[in-house]
């Protein structure tokens, strides 16, 4: 398989080391089961991921680089310092549950540095020139984490710290687009009054979950401040499938980049808006995710003179999120050919969607459903 583009993914293996313990899914395990399974967020989904990459057929186009630890004042220009030290300080003393879906280990600390110093890394990579394109392979993900309060496993924001990291090189304006399937709400948080980075979220429409985050995610959180008008979300119905996030990306996002004329594009990139996982089931399939880094390389070609900057965020299903993953790359990199779904995923079917209805509409002739009703009892 031949590619145009080089791309630098940057792994560290301690972001393995957090602990998510055992769980009941991504909730507290249940005292009705002796067997228990492991929580969603375990270390599985990016080992695997890391495998698709080091040995599939995009190997020759990947150039794996390390990461590092993030000190804890690369941290607060994101972050506040109180938060940082809180989230420090529960690690060191036992970890547990954060929220009732985050939980943190006793051994967490340096592999949350881990997850940050990396998405820094890859920021660096591309920042420097070192390479155009790169990639944080991290965990947790990081795009709930607010200023501060973590939620949705996320504790450090990788995809605010990358384009907050872009800002203080000297990038004057910065996108950043988020496709997990969960609102980015802690990026919007972050972001919310500055009008330097310009937030756009594509996400199933799951409204607030509580305290922990507050935000909707709908088109009415627009920014406040000077940040007005740059926050775009883009909820999209449950099933949404590959044409909703591919026409989001060209009749949102794009006309959107045009206005906006970013220096650097920053993308926290997720895996589970597909069919199979457990968080998501938004019908993404492999062409999909391949569709959004195309168009991903054709807005940094245009407007960022070909760079950016992509952070891991979900992807719980360890049989298909790498495949999701090996797709995106594909399109981001202009691999000439595309790997086939290994798991048959059915078509999308919404793209016959109208043609469909039509069909029913003519099927459903006044005189067949005369001639059923006839069949009807009468009142």
């Amino acid at each position: 398989m031949k590619h145009t583009e080089q791309l630098s993914v940057h792994f560290d293996e301690r972001v393995l080391d957090h602990d998510t313990g055992s769980a009941l899914h991504e909730t507290a395990p249940s005292p009705w089961f002796a067997a228990n399974e492991p929580h969603t967020e375990g270390r599985l989904r990016i080992e695997r991921m890391h495998d698709i990459l080091e040995r599939g057929p995009v190997a020759d186009a990947v150039r794996f680089a390390p990461g590092r630890l993030a000190r804890e004042d690369e941290l607060t220009p994101v972050h506040e310092a109180e938060y940082v030290e809180e989230v420090r300080r529960s690690a060191e003393s036992g970890g547990g549950w954060v929220t009732g879906t985050t939980r943190l280990g006793a051994g967490s600390w340096e592999p949350l540095l881990a997850a940050a110093g990396t998405a820094l890394e890859a920021a660096e990579t591309v920042l420097s020139g070192r390479a155009p394109l790169a990639y944080a392979l991290t965990r947790p993900p990081g795009h709930h984490a607010q200023r501060a309060q973590a939620d949705g496993y996320c504790f450090f924001n990788g995809a605010a710290l990358a384009a907050d990291a872009a800002r203080r090189a000297g990038i004057e304006r910065v996108l950043v687009v988020d496709w997990d399937v969960h609102h980015g709400n802690g990026t919007q948080d972050i972001f919310y009054d500055r009008d330097d980075v310009l937030t756009v979220s594509l996400h199933m429409d799951h409204g607030a979950w509580g305290p922990s985050h507050p935000q909707t995610g709908g088109l009415e959180e627009r920014g406040e401040a000077r940040g007005a008008g740059f926050n775009q979300n883009v909820p999209l119905p449950l099933g949404a499938g590959n044409r909703a996030y591919l026409r989001a990306f060209d009749e949102v996002v794009a006309p959107l980049a045009e206005r906006f004329r970013p220096g650097m594009i920053v993308c926290a990139s997720g895996q589970d808006a597909s069919a199979y996982d457990p968080n998501g089931r938004h019908n993404v399939s492999m062409p999909g995710f391949r569709g959004m880094g195309e168009r991903v390389r054709a807005l940094a070609e245009r407007h960022s003179e070909g760079r950016a900057i992509l952070i891991q965020e979900g992807g719980y299903n360890p049989s298909y999120a790498p495949f999701c993953l090996l797709a995106t790359i594909e399109g981001l990199i202009g691999a000439e050919t595309a790997t086939p779904d290994p798991l048959a995923y059915v078509p999308d079917q919404t793209l016959g969607l109208d043609d469909r209805f039509a069909e029913l509409a003519e099927e459903l002739s006044t005189a067949r459903l005369e001639r059923i009703e006839s069949r009807a009892p009468r009142a």
